[in-house]
């Protein structure tokens, strides 16, 4: 079938989790036979900050990395939305798209046959309801949300009919271990600073261990103040700036160990929803240890797909063993990657999607699965 897909890139992840799993879940449509045509805004904020800091360069190397990920970009202004929806069976629009556009391609959807959801992977249904409000999906025939916390507040607050619990996964065909790579370092944490959502975590969870137990510590990311940067430095952290999401297996594999600290949202009021970087961790059969997160929704085994650190010094604790005993860190990265390809793939979420929109009165045609090389793989 045919599927578009409106999103704010999928050529640029600086500080663009999104992109992460929406290139995953296209990269399986496609290998299954569907015709996905992708969007994204010419002037697109993740975008133009990787160009103004690293040039063109990496968007030359994504379309490489996905050669199945051809977004085509376009001015809202002279989008043609009878020409880019043409022929589709199925439509989603992507929580970080305008307010315009959601409202366009809801009026569009009144006079067409293809279903319509809205896809949304952001806290802000919790913390500013306002602005989620703004969007008009009247039209929209439901709701992919990545928790079932945000589903129920869609329902709950009747901004949609109906509303799916759509979590996020990992590209098993991008993050995998990196076989023959030798650790250079104790420990790696990828991620962004953002907003302050979680500055007295990093330093509790990261900064603090790495510093009391010694470790030899990489960090990747953006948007880091000079006092974030400052702490780093103090800590004897290395801070690399952006790393291309899809290098992120060669970095958990030149490391013995990686943290998970999620930001205090997630932690505080949407319990059930880790983020994409604990799925993508574990793909890469790295050791996790996490701060406190709630998985209510019952995703892993906390203590057996990872460690969970209540505190800074359990942190340190759980640190120190996996560090010490190979073993014990070996036997749980297996056990994360054995559960991330038993469940957690985006080869699942497109078994998943398919499910909702047949639901959803859509004939999707069923080529032959790719899913199961996805699932398999090694």
């Amino acid at each position: 079938m045919r599927i578009a897909l409106f999103c704010h890139s999928l050529l640029s992840d600086w500080n663009h989790g999104n992109a992460h799993f929406l290139r995953g879940v296209v990269t399986e449509l496609a290998e299954r036979g569907h015709e996905v045509r992708a969007f994204e805004p010419r002037d697109a904020w993740s975008l133009q900050n990787l160009v103004a800091d690293h040039g063109e360069a990496p968007l030359r190397e994504v379309r490489e990395v996905y050669p199945r990920v051809a977004p085509i970009r376009y001015d809202l202004a002279s989008l043609d939305l009878d020409e880019a929806l043409e022929g589709a069976s199925l439509v989603i629009v992507h929580e970080w798209s305008e307010p315009e556009l959601v409202a366009r391609i809801g009026a569009h959807r009144a006079r067409a046959s293809y279903r319509l959801l809205f896809h949304d992977t952001h806290h802000r249904s919790i913390t500013d309801p306002g602005a989620m409000a703004r969007y008009d999906l009247a039209r929209y025939d439901g709701v992919l949300a990545f928790g079932r916390v945000i589903r129920d507040i869609y329902l709950a607050r009747r901004w949609a009919r109906r509303a799916f619990v759509w979590h996020e996964a990992a590209d098993v065909r991008v993050f995998r271990p990196v076989r023959g790579a030798r650790p250079e370092r104790d420990l790696v944490w990828i991620g962004n600073w953002g907003d302050e959502e979680r500055t007295r975590e990093l330093d509790a969870f990261l900064i603090g261990p790495a510093r009391d137990l010694g470790l030899s510590a990489r960090v990747y990311g953006v948007r880091y103040p000079e006092h974030a940067r400052a702490a780093l430095d103090a800590a004897g952290i290395e801070h690399r700036g952006w790393l291309p999401n899809y290098r992120a297996p060669e970095a958990f594999a030149r490391a013995k160990v990686t943290v998970h600290v999620p930001r205090r949202p997630y932690v505080a009021s949407l319990p059930g929803i880790p983020t994409i970087r604990p799925f993508e961790a574990m793909a890469c059969a790295i050791p996790l240890v996490c701060s406190p997160w709630s998985d209510a929704e019952g995703l892993f085994s906390p203590g057996l797909d990872y460690l969970v650190a209540r505190d800074g010094d359990e942190m340190k604790r759980h640190l120190a063993a996996l560090l010490a005993e190979p073993a014990l860190a070996a036997e749980l990265a297996e056990r994360g990657r054995r559960t991330i390809l038993a469940r957690h793939t985006c080869a699942h979420r497109v078994d998943e999607l398919l499910g909702i929109s047949a639901d959803l009165g859509v004939e999707v045609d069923r080529p032959a699965p790719t899913a199961s090389t996805q699932r398999a793989t090694s």
